[in-house]
């Protein structure tokens, strides 16, 4: 059973930068997509990126490759979000994903339901004050 764990979110103000952490356990295989969703107060749950775990090969939701950064370490089996110059709307909690098919970022990973309900983590907060 794939369990994540998000981290690293906090209180900043605007123009700052946080990087956040997904560790991910029990992965059997580099076969896996990772995705980072965010969901800001009366929001839907949005895709912000999408990495295939073998690879390292990256995806983002449009507007969103200029400030964000996915990346991972096999080694530690981590995923991280770097976020960038913070804006008040980038304020929400930060989740992420794990699916088992390295190709999962070739599909709508955008979506929430892409992923199905069993590996998600918890979310981290981020809130931006201006």
């Amino acid at each position: 059973q794939v369990q994540v764990v998000e981290s690293g979110g906090d209180l900043v103000q605007a123009g700052g930068s946080l990087r956040l952490s997904c560790t991910v356990s029990t992965l059997t295989s580099d076969d896996y997509a990772m995705g980072w969703f965010r969901q800001g107060p009366g929001k839907e749950r949005d895709g912000v990126a999408c990495i295939a775990w073998r690879d390292g090969k990256t995806y983002y939701a449009r507007s969103r490759k200029d400030r964000f950064t996915i990346s991972r370490d096999k080694a530690k089996n981590t995923l991280y979000l770097q976020v960038n110059d913070l804006k008040p709307e980038d304020t929400a909690m930060y989740y992420c994903a794990a699916k088992s098919d390295d190709a999962a970022c070739s599909g709508p990973w955008w979506r929430r339901t892409w992923w199905g309900p069993n590996y998600w983590g918890q979310g981290t907060q981020v809130t931006v004050s201006s």
